[in-house]
């Protein structure tokens, strides 16, 4: 016996459709999948920038407070006066540009959570965080150096170029403003072309577990041929994310100002106006973390959904994940990750085919259940004449503009309609169609079976119908045997 699959609903629907994406799906969707999972999303990236704030505020206050606090200790105006403040700004500064490039790692580990959350989101799929944070874990040293990489490279080539700038103002300051000017003006095309070159490279590193510079070579070529969407989405979530920064922030300036009016008109707050002035920068600061966390997310989304419609176009990324999401649904266990089948293949997608935008079509296409077998034909042209579909042939019989003509047996009635001949329909054969076929070699044929005597004599049997007695009003029994006059 062959054994059937059991039925199996239909696949839970993911955050995007498994095909490939257009800007404005990839624009919503960034923006949409915090309702997937806010709390692993915006709540862990909010405790993350929190702490790291936090932390930096607390570490740079501290470090900052251990070094001027000499100052105390000497004279102010003295040589050594100034040498120790020299040495404590120095201190502060290297001090919180290091604190700042731990944030930077801290603000890198959300955005693995993020890509990790969106590629199980994209099948339909929620995990905790700390399935999450098992699957970025293996590579976050990868992410880590990646982002170090950038700020090295970044802090050289600002190095370099601040140091040619010095010696060119040294002997011309004109030349030097001018080339500052063109400097900061060719910075910012420059640094949007290589930012979004290289938008990919987090997420082929924790998808791929990509190295370090295998996954800036994978940014580079999936990136090729979308460059201008991923551009455009990454500059409009910047541009919506700073527009909200700048709305928010308005009102508490607006409030913090009010205040410190109110408390202290004469310029002197003192401590319930200091307490008050307080308050109001930390809510500030709130909602600044919060409108920041939230725009890590967005952006670490939209680079999530950008590689994998890149891959969908480039690799068919979306045919495994329909495969995966069909053997998942259909009770498969043990399958292998979707995302790291099929990593540089080459896939060339089909061209669609069906009736092009304003082409008539004739028929159904070729191969349709009611045309013949070996029926040549192309979806959207005319049928060939004589099969399904097709206009009659010149020369051949084509019903009149009102229908087919009448039986010939038929004839007209007086409302208009047409009505079976007298007589009816031809009564049904004596014999019935398999009794036609002669009995098989070597059989003996059945015996004629006997008349009945009404049959023999021609008198009709007991159960045959008895002739109409019913008569109209106004009309005897003969009278309702003659023919009607509109017959």
């Amino acid at each position: 016996m062959t054994a059937y699959p059991a039925w199996t609903p239909a696949s839970r629907p993911g955050i995007i459709p498994l095909h490939p994406l257009t800007f404005g799906t990839i624009l919503g969707k960034s923006f949409a999948a915090l309702r997937q999972n806010p709390r692993v999303l915006l709540g862990f990236a909010l405790c993350v920038q929190t702490g790291a704030y936090l932390l930096l505020l607390v570490a740079i206050g501290a470090i900052a407070f251990a070094s001027f606090s000499r100052l105390d200790t000497v004279r102010p105006g003295t040589d050594e006066y100034e040498a120790i403040a020299a040495g404590s700004t120095a201190i502060t500064i290297v001090a919180g540009v290091v604190l700042a490039l731990a944030v930077g790692v801290l603000s890198v580990i959300v955005q693995g959570i993020v890509v990790s959350e969106v590629a199980h989101a994209a099948v339909a799929e929620k995990l905790t965080l700390g399935a999450l944070w098992r699957r970025v874990r293996p590579v976050v040293w990868r992410l880590i150096g990646y982002t170090l990489l950038l700020l090295l490279l970044t802090l050289a080539a600002i190095a370099v170029v601040g140091t040619v700038l010095f010696a060119i103002g040294t002997a011309s300051p004109p030349a030097a403003a001018a080339l500052i000017v063109l400097v900061v003006l060719g910075a910012i095309p420059l640094g949007l072309w290589l930012s979004t070159k290289l938008l990919l490279a987090p997420a082929a590193i924790i998808l791929e577990k990509a190295s370090v510079f295998g996954a800036i070579a994978r940014s580079w070529t999936l990136i090729r041929g979308r460059f201008w969407p991923a551009l455009g989405v990454i500059v409009l979530i910047s541009l919506v994310f700073g527009v909200v920064g700048q709305v928010v922030g308005i009102p508490f300036t607006v409030i913090a100002a009010g205040l410190g009016t109110v408390i202290a008109p004469t310029g002197d707050p003192g401590p319930t106006g200091i307490v008050a002035i307080i308050v109001t920068g930390l809510l500030t600061q709130a909602v600044t973390l919060l409108i920041q966390s939230m725009a890590l997310i967005v952006q670490a989304t939209a680079a999530a959904l950008i590689y994998i419609d890149c891959r969908m176009r480039r690799e068919g990324l979306d045919l495994d994940l329909l495969a995966y999401v069909e053997h998942r649904d259909a009770g498969a266990s043990g399958l292998p990750d979707p995302y790291a089948q099929g990593i540089g293949r080459s896939f060339v997608r089909p061209a669609p085919t069906g009736v092009p935008y304003g082409a008539p079509a004739y028929g159904p296409p070729a191969g349709y259940p009611y045309l013949p077998q070996n029926t040549p034909g192309t979806y959207g042209a005319p049928p060939a004449p004589g099969t399904y579909g097709a206009p009659p042939a010149p020369g051949a019989y084509a019903p009149a503009q009102g229908g087919y003509p009448p039986s010939p047996s038929a004839y007209p009635q007086p409302h208009g309609g047409y009505a079976p001949a007298p007589g009816g329909y031809p009564p049904p054969p004596a014999t019935p169609p398999y009794a036609a076929y002669p009995p098989p070699p070597g059989a003996t044929p059945a015996p004629p079976v006997p008349p009945t005597p009404a049959e023999a004599t021609g008198a009709p049997g007991p159960n045959a119908p008895q002739p109409t007695q019913w008569a109209a009003p106004g009309q005897t029994a003969g009278d309702a045997d003659r023919e009607s006059p509109w017959s």
